[in-house]
């Protein structure tokens, strides 16, 4: 076949198929048309105005929440190396023996004085009653030397009262003496030289016996003194026996173990029958008084000043707030007392940031009383105080 009736033939065959060819390329392809105009019509984010007002719109709120959560936190100070403290009272005897009385008191509340335990007494009994005794004795003796100082002033008074007589029975003697002597000055003839003598006899005799009598009063006064410091000795005897009595009644108290303070008894250790010696712990009593030893990090304390108040959050309760204040502060970290303080003159020294102990007490006035709870020494909290 001629290249001519090839190209006639192709004609016509491409005559035939092109009605058929001619409409399905005619027709779009309606996913790729979309594609066409998604890529037409798509832009990037960032250069939407709306995403750029939303941004700036979260960052102002991120940065005003942020400024305002600032200075909110920088009005606190806050720790969790916290716990309750108390001057927890630990009982011992001074005596050794047996318990014969034990109170059960166990994980209770006992007020000053309760008597919580009894040690079988043997001779403080024997000696409490021979000081009592004694002083019975230094009584009796006392007002026998009282009774003395009166007998001794009786005496006197009669001394005194015997005395007159002979006194002025001297007296009347000394004056007629007197008188006739005068008169011999006078005139000699006057009185007789017999007369006299005997006027000079008579004033000797009585003289003597006024001066015996004044003897006995003396003597009599002296008594009184006597009298008066036996009975000073017996009252300095019975000021004697009475302490020793009541030494003894300190001895025969020691067998008895009573209550120094309120608080709640913890930690017993013994029981009815238990042999105790000297120094042995017995039991414990945790006082009614606690308060928060809080260990604050040594930067915490530029601020914090006695008196500013705390939030208490005790984590055995974290639905109740206590309220409490800055009671003190210590002068020192907790290292400087430790046994073995940190020796840093060396070289290979690294800055550690220190804890300082802070003493905060409960105000119960202003929040739940503690008393109320089951919280004890050791237990943590966090406490938050206002610096600001």
């Amino acid at each position: 076949m001629s290249d001519d009736a090839q190209r006639d033939d192709t004609a016509e065959n491409g005559d035939q198929i092109a009605p058929e060819n001619r409409g399905h390329a005619a027709a779009p392809d309606p996913e790729a048309a979309a594609d066409d105009g998604d890529e037409g019509k798509k832009t990037s984010l960032f250069k939407k105005p709306k995403f750029w007002i939303i941004l700036i719109i979260v960052v102002a709120i991120i940065a005003v929440g942020a400024v305002l959560y600032w200075l909110h936190a920088r009005q606190y100070e806050s720790t969790d190396d916290a716990f309750i403290d108390a001057h927890i009272v630990r009982l011992a005897p001074q005596v050794s023996g047996t318990l014969i009385q034990v109170a059960q008191v166990d994980n209770r509340h006992v007020e000053p004085g309760r008597l919580l335990a009894v040690i079988r007494p043997t001779s403080p009994q024997a000696q409490l009653a021979e000081a009592q005794a004694n002083v019975q004795q230094a009584v009796s003796q006392e007002k026998q030397a009282e009774a003395q100082v009166t007998a001794a002033i009786a005496a006197r008074d009669q001394a005194a009262a015997q005395a007159h007589a002979p006194i002025a029975e001297a007296a009347k003697a000394a004056q007629d003496l007197a008188r006739y002597q005068e008169l011999a000055r006078i005139d000699r003839n006057a009185v007789a030289a017999q007369q006299l003598d005997q006027a000079r006899a008579q004033a000797k005799s009585t003289a003597a016996q006024a001066a015996a009598a004044r003897q006995q009063i003396d003597n009599a006064a002296a008594q009184i003194a006597v009298a008066r410091k036996q009975v000073a000795a017996a009252e300095a005897m019975i000021t004697a026996r009475q302490a020793q009595a009541k030494q003894a009644q300190v001895n025969l108290g020691d067998y008895r173990i009573t209550a120094p303070v309120a608080g709640q008894v913890v930690n017993r250790s013994v029981n009815l029958g238990s042999y105790v010696a000297p120094g042995m712990n017995l039991m414990a009593i945790v006082p009614d008084r606690m308060w928060v030893t809080a260990n604050f990090k040594e930067t915490q304390l530029t601020e914090m000043r006695i008196g500013q108040p705390v939030s208490i959050k005790v984590d055995a309760f974290p639905d109740v707030e206590f309220k409490g204040h800055v009671d003190s502060i210590q002068r020192g970290a907790g290292q400087a007392f430790s046994i073995l303080p940190a020796q840093n003159a060396t070289g290979n020294y690294v800055k550690v940031v220190q804890r300082v102990p802070v003493r905060i007490e409960f105000d119960t006035k202003n929040g739940p009383d503690p008393r109320k709870y089951p919280i004890g020494p050791g237990m943590s909290v966090v406490p938050t105080v206002k610096v600001r």
